[in-house]
């Protein structure tokens, strides 16, 4: 029996939107990092009996009857969820899955704090995410989560681990299957890196970042935010300045093409997988490396990497490790990066075990070797595309193409939205029209109602006269 899945992403593996659409759409939701656990559930899930389709990063709560007569269950892949910017997202998804019917998973969710957090203290949104996972769990068998920061912080506010709630990891580390293949190392000068950083990193891990990069000739910057799309595809400088970042496409590494970045999972871990090392604090930068085969080290800037990096023994440099004389080269040497190893086929059976509480079929049976699967098939037939060519070395056509199809794909989103609110706004006074008429009727009513009790009184008042 065939089923379909509605997922929360912004793209599926087999759509093929070009940088333009993506930015108008923000089919990244803002960080191409999401691709990465979005496409290893898709590729996790789809079986020949499974149809997988994404929502495009829609929450509408009008949507429930629509959901509930077509898809099977809802699957939502969540990051730092918990967190206050993306509450109002969070109460959206909690009004729209009390509407739904069918089942609800939430594989992977987490809560965002400093590096060094206080599950003691409280939060303006706690009630939120107690109102999101009694509504899930109404839906589902139990919760997974990031980490054990975030299962301690669900287990603080009444739910129970291994019962409401499990830590998983990270989804997207279970792409491969049971086994991660990373190769050997023995990092020289003359190694080809790839570096990802983060403005938000404290100043002396950034210094460190800009500083390793020399001790390579050959490295490459793999940038993550939406801006940064915009930076590389448009030449635009949607960044504020930031000191020992790569926030202007003024910067050197722009100017000397040393900026990649990818549009899709396939083609960033073929990349990766020609590296001989990848460093930095973007998760799925070194997430990506992993699953490429490369050696990486990921710097946590915050308690949700390192919840992450600690579940699944990443190797790590903490920013309190790093001072000026912290060399790139030294550190590689101090480092067990059999680590990964030592875990993952444990993480990876949990993580199964989590889909099977949940009756949730998957790719992997009694035999779990890495193998062609339904997804690996279907994305033969795709066009294979690499990194997207920096602005700066593109001809002037290729910047005037580039500037019309943005433009025209930005006509068109807006002429969307233009539209949506039209409808809603249709709606809406339609709903205003119906309540007006209640209210007409009801005063009516109570217009009528008021000048019979009030003749009455004045009947009953009149005959005590009497």
């Amino acid at each position: 029996m065939s089923k379909k899945y509605l997922i929360r992403a912004g793209v599926s593996p087999f759509d093929h939107f070009d940088a333009g659409e993506m930015i108008t759409k923000n089919s990244i939701g803002s960080n191409v990092g999401n691709l990465v656990y979005a496409y290893s559930i898709f590729r996790t899930l789809m079986t020949d009996e499974v149809e997988i389709e994404p929502d495009y990063y829609q929450i509408n709560v009008a949507d429930a009857n629509r959901i509930n007569e077509n898809y099977d269950a809802y699957i939502i892949p969540l990051a730092d969820a918990f967190r206050e910017n993306f509450i109002p997202k969070l109460r959206a998804y909690t009004q729209l899955i009390n509407k739904l019917k069918i089942p609800v998973y939430v594989i992977g969710v987490g809560l965002s704090r400093p590096f060094e957090p206080n599950l003691d203290e409280k939060n303006d949104f706690d009630k939120d995410v107690i109102a999101f996972v009694k509504a899930v769990l109404k839906r589902s068998s139990i919760i997974g989560v990031r980490g054990q920061i975030t299962a301690d912080y669900l287990t603080k506010l009444g739910f129970k681990e291994e019962i409401d709630h499990t830590v998983i990891g990270c989804p997207s580390m279970y792409m491969n299957g049971p086994k991660l293949d990373v190769r050997s190392t023995n990092l020289t000068s003359e190694a080809v890196v790839a570096i990802n950083s983060s403005p938000k990193s404290p100043k002396n891990v950034r210094d460190f970042i800009e500083k390793s990069r020399h001790e390579f000739d050959e490295h490459y910057f793999i940038p993550q935010w939406l801006k940064e799309l915009r930076m590389t595809w448009l030449g635009e400088n949607p960044l504020k300045k930031i000191e020992l970042y790569p926030s202007k496409t003024s910067h050197q590494l722009y100017q000397e093409d040393r900026v990649r970045y990818f549009l899709d999972v396939p083609s960033w871990l073929n990349f990766l997988g020609k590296m001989d090392f990848s460093f930095g604090t973007r998760l799925h930068g070194n997430v990506a490396a992993i699953l490429a085969g490369t050696p990486s080290l990921i710097i946590p800037k915050d308690a949700r990497m390192r919840e992450l990096a600690d579940y699944h023994q990443m190797p790590s440099l903490f920013a309190s490790e790093i001072n000026a004389n912290t060399s790139i080269l030294e550190v590689m040497q101090t480092k067990d990066f059999s680590t990964l190893q030592q875990v993952d086929e444990r993480n990876f059976n949990h993580f199964i075990s989590f889909l099977e509480k949940n009756n949730i079929s998957h790719i992997y049976g009694a035999n779990t070797t890495n193998r062609e699967v339904a997804l690996d098939i279907r994305i033969k037939g795709l066009p294979i595309r690499g990194p997207i060519e920096s602005f700066q070395i593109a001809s002037e056509k290729e910047k005037i193409t580039r500037w019309k199809n943005f433009q025209a794909d930005t006509v068109l989103q807006f002429n969307k939205q233009i539209k949506e609110l039209q409808t809603k706004n249709k709606k809406l006074k339609t709903e205003l029209d119906v309540l007006k008429k209640k209210n007409d009727f009801q005063r009516r009513t109570l217009n009528r109602k008021a000048v019979r009790a009030s003749l009455k009184f004045a009947d009953f008042f009149s005959m005590s006269k009497k």
